[in-house]
């Protein structure tokens, strides 16, 4: 099971960093409404995190509508964070792919910094 504590405290993170805490915790809901179908689709290898701090099909394009929630509520809590720290979205996708990659479990698909994917 991919590692629920350390996306939790994610999340947590990203609802103290948004401005607004009516939509930072809509946000936070339904990431962790979502949590459980995006753990199994990292599991069986459906998905894999890529290098921008996205998750990208690997396989079979199974739950397509979860992976695409996912991924915009991503890019918002990114351009959030750019916002609150006068960076990019782009380099807060690509800090939190590093983060994604050191935490993942054995097994999970991840994309290296050039492009490569690899099973940690």
């Amino acid at each position: 099971m991919h590692n629920k504590g350390q996306l939790i405290t994610a999340i947590a993170l990203i609802v103290c960093l948004l401005a607004a805490p009516a939509l930072a915790e809509t946000l936070k809901d339904r990431m962790l409404a979502r949590l459980p179908a995006i753990t199994a689709l990292l599991a069986d290898g459906t998905v894999g995190e890529n290098n921008q701090g996205f998750l990208e099909f690997r396989g079979p394009e199974k739950q397509a509508d979860v992976v695409r929630a996912e991924n915009a509520d991503r890019a918002e809590v990114y351009a959030a964070i750019a916002r609150k720290t006068s960076t990019t979205p782009d380099l807060v996708g690509q800090r939190r792919a590093d983060h994604i990659a050191r935490q993942a479990l054995a097994g999970t698909w991840l994309q290296d910094p050039s492009g490569l994917w690899y099973r940690k």
